[in-house]
């Protein structure tokens, strides 16, 4: 099957996602300038999710872009990144009404490294489905080339994932979990 409903399906469910997280948005009851001052956390939460979805979405489309064909393996790990993401509003929400603590910012964190973990599922399950063709095109390769400049970068958060040592930059406050 072509990738079509694929995308349209997903490309809907990102615009309900940032549908929902806009409207937890609350105006403030002051209106002078001043009243916005106590939702910064809130609204730095929402930019922050919202630029991650648009980076999911962008390349998603990219991804779909370029490939050929779908199946059934496709269509769930799709629906795995979705359901990843589907759950950043209410992160988004608690970390920014909690103004970052603890535990609502590392909540937030674990859901956007298991939509980064359902994002790279997704990609090798249509390079796999793709062919030989795929696993040695240009887009394959770029992607190899884009993995080793990623994981050549020290401190970089995936290529401590990669290497089995995903919390070696924990804050402290992550083994109060």
């Amino acid at each position: 099957m072509t990738t079509g409903r694929m995308e349209a399906f997903s490309d809907g469910v990102i615009a309900i996602i940032i549908t929902i997280m806009v409207l937890e948005l609350r105006p403030p009851h002051d209106t002078s300038l001043s009243g916005l001052r106590p939702l910064i956390p809130v609204m730095g939460s929402y930019v922050m999710s919202f630029v991650y979805l648009g980076i999911y979405w962008n390349n998603h489309h990219h991804l779909l872009h370029i490939t050929q064909h779908i199946d059934g393996r496709a269509l769930w790990a799709n629906l795995h990144l979705l359901f990843w993401l589907s759950l950043l509003p209410f992160v988004t929400h608690w970390s920014g009404e909690s103004h970052f603590a603890p535990v609502p910012t590392a909540m937030y964190g674990v859901v956007l490294i298991l939509a980064a973990l359902a994002y790279t599922i997704l990609q090798n399950c249509l390079i796999v489905l793709q062919g030989e063709d795929a696993r040695n095109g240009p887009e394959a390769r770029l992607l190899r080339q884009l993995d080793a400049v990623i994981l050549s970068q020290p401190g970089h958060d995936s290529a401590r994932l990669r290497s089995g040592n995903a919390l070696s930059g924990a804050p402290k406050w992550f083994d109060q979990l």
